[in-house]
């Protein structure tokens, strides 16, 4: 039995004051909203508020993060204020990493691992008090679990849930939760000025070029240091270059990544004597809170995921970011002293934006939500709970992937035009829903055990019948993780030729497997140390490395629980792309001689990518070029 620890609330921060007022809303409503600014305290505090309040003693007192960076911070954060190391008193768990013990009261996590259990505890069992924070962000896992979680508490009336929101559309939660009282705690800012700097026309300077003159400016403001969004990874290197070419005196530029290593993502929370320019995703942009930020460099940019209904094809593009979060980033300066933002686009631009990131669902193929969804029996998509319901030519598009993939017993129920609305109704007895909804197969349940999209979890199980799932395993991992291939803007010939010797006539599939095998050939009992060297002088990027090891490793291990040979590699080069196409049929084309593109379904045309080992072909091959998969 866990030994409570004093409970003290740093009187510095915001929410301190409003603990009294969040500790009797909490005892008196099955669910409470608290939306705060930057630097209110909300995420560290409200699970000790909720200890404070008797929470924690009948289960765990959970909180979701949406980022396993922001989970594994918070939960040292939180640990430290408890005098203890994470893993004791207070613990987490993300997809790479777990670390509880039966002494653990306060549980950090991802919002897709509270979501996985839902699946050996529909009722969430294990935690007596629930937190999602940042659910502004409205991501698909955090829609998902306030669906789960309203109907949750109509059966079980000890569960407290807390609905933590920066101060953005929260009267929208308010009302899903059946008017959920809100408790709005304010921020620690000082007046920030704002500097609109839109791109010169004429010298129309690279993005890298356009945040090295804006360090120039804020340089000569001050002391303080300097926060800068980014859409990507990718954007975050070129930057990096950039800077650290022009050797700025005194001061340190510091990547923010998810996919950094713990130790090296810790730089970002620890000040310095020298200046600090942080290049961030908009992982910073609620999720953590950096100490030190005087001055904000805004890009205004975002890489989003968006699905085309027409293509069937999910793309990570970058967009301009929405007028809400481009106000959540400005929010990152002006918290120790006056701040300035520094937007890298005009006022006039910022006013036409949309003023909220429009929600997941809307923008996602819902064949993984409408497959986990089946798996779980939580009832139609068409009927679920959701804030933002999707619209009926999404579902339809999901359902016929599914049927597509073989993961329904019968064929796909018909779906209400876009003009109807179906209505959003509590889920019918067991028996009715038995005969009301879709079946998943056997195939479609053993394709809900894999934590992939469907049409990468039925290439694996292809695989196992092609004998080909060692290499598939390697694939399937890279098609989840970003491209580990660096191209810095200054070194772009010199990356491509290095990169030339991973490249396969039969496919790009076959030259992620060459790159797996070289990597691995070349680090065999070398160190950690020795491995970066290599991926620095071959323009690879180690976190993306580690990170699809890591997949991998992880995917190998549920295929084996689920009774898959995942050492067979007898199948070859065409048992590997038959078991591919088997997820990604939808996605094939046929090559047009007269104009050498590719016309695939519903129309659309699409061309090799001139990087694609394919693309250097002088003749075409049947096997690769006739017909391809995108």
């Amino acid at each position: 039995m866990s030994i409570f620890p004093d409970i003290r609330f740093p009187p510095e921060l915001p929410i301190t004051a409003y603990a009294p007022a969040i500790t009797s809303a909490l005892r008196d409503h099955p669910a409470i909203i608290v939306c705060g600014d930057t630097g209110s305290g909300k995420t560290t505090q409200l699970p000790k508020i909720a200890l404070a309040a008797g929470r924690g003693r009948r289960g765990l007192i959970g909180c979701t993060q949406p980022r396993r960076l922001a989970a594994l911070a918070m939960a040292r954060r939180v640990a430290e204020e408890f005098g203890q190391e994470p893993g004791g008193f207070v613990g987490y768990q993300h997809r790479f990493d777990k670390k509880l013990s039966r002494d653990s009261v306060i549980k950090f996590m991802t919002d897709g691992i509270l979501l996985a259990e839902t699946r050996r505890d529909r009722l969430f069992r294990a935690y007596d008090t629930l937190i999602i924070d940042e659910a502004h962000e409205r991501s698909l896992n955090i829609d998902f679990l306030l669906g789960i979680l309203k109907r949750v508490l109509a059966r079980r009336r000890d569960l407290k849930l807390i609905i933590s929101s920066a101060t953005l559309d929260v009267q929208r939660f308010s009302d899903f939760f059946d008017g959920a009282p809100i408790l709005s705690v304010p921020g620690r800012l000082y007046p920030i000025e704002t500097r609109w700097r839109p791109a010169d026309e004429e010298d129309d300077p690279d993005l890298p070029r356009q945040i090295a003159y804006a360090c120039d400016e804020l340089a000569a403001e001050g002391p303080g240091d300097i926060l800068v969004f980014l859409p990507g990874e990718r954007d975050i290197r070129d930057v990096a270059e950039t800077l650290s070419g022009r050797r700025l005196p005194n001061t340190e530029i510091i990547p923010l990544l998810a996919s950094l290593p713990a130790g090296e993502q810790q730089r970002a929370f620890r000040l310095s004597s020298n200046r600090r320019i942080i290049l961030s995703t908009n992982v910073a942009e609620t999720s953590v809170t950096l100490p030190g930020i005087r001055y904000v460099i805004d890009s205004g940019l975002v890489r989003l995921s968006r699905y085309n209904a027409r293509t069937q094809v999910q793309r990570l593009q970058i967009e301009p970011v929405s007028q809400a979060s481009a106000n959540q980033r400005q929010g990152r300066c002006g918290r120790l002293a006056p701040g300035i933002c520094i937007r890298l686009y005009g006022e006039d631009d910022f006013r036409k934006r949309d003023l909220f990131t429009p929600p997941e669902i809307v923008r996602s193929s819902l064949a993984g939500v409408i497959l986990t969804m089946l798996d779980l029996a939580l009832g139609d998509i068409e009927t679920f709970p959701f804030i933002d319901p999707p619209s009926s030519a999404m579902i339809r598009d999901g359902y016929r992937e599914l049927d597509l993939l073989g993961a329904l017993e019968s064929p796909p129920p018909s779906v209400p035009n876009a003009t109807q609305t179906a209505p959003r109704t509590p889920p019918p007895d067991a028996e009715t829903q038995k005969h009301a909804s879709p079946v998943l197969s056997a195939l479609g349940r053993r394709l809900a055990r894999l934590p992939l999209d469907p049409a990468l979890a039925r290439i694996l199980f292809a695989a196992h019948h092609e004998k080909v799932l060692a290499d598939a395993l390697i694939v399937v991992a890279a098609l989840e993780c970003d491209d580990p291939c660096r191209r810095p803007i200054e070194k772009q010939a010199e990356a491509d030729k290095l990169h030339a010797r991973f490249l396969s006539p039969l496919s790009d599939f076959a030259a992620s497997i060459r790159l797996w095998r070289w990597y691995h050939e070349q680090t065999a009992g070398a160190s950690q140390s020795r491995a970066r060297r290599l991926c620095k002088d071959n323009f690879l990027s180690y976190p993306r490395l580690r990170d699809w090891i890591d997949l991998r490793t992880q995917l190998e291990r549920l295929c084996a629980e689920l009774q898959l040979d995942v050492a067979s590699a007898s199948g070859g080069d065409h048992g590997l792309h038959r078991a591919l196409l088997t997820g990604l049929l939808s996605n094939l084309g046929k090559r047009d001689p007269e104009t050498n593109d590719y016309r695939g379904a519903r129309g659309i045309r699409f061309a090799i990518f001139p990087g694609s080992g394919l693309a250097k072909l002088k003749e075409p091959r049947p096997a690769a070029t006739d017909r391809t998969a995108y």
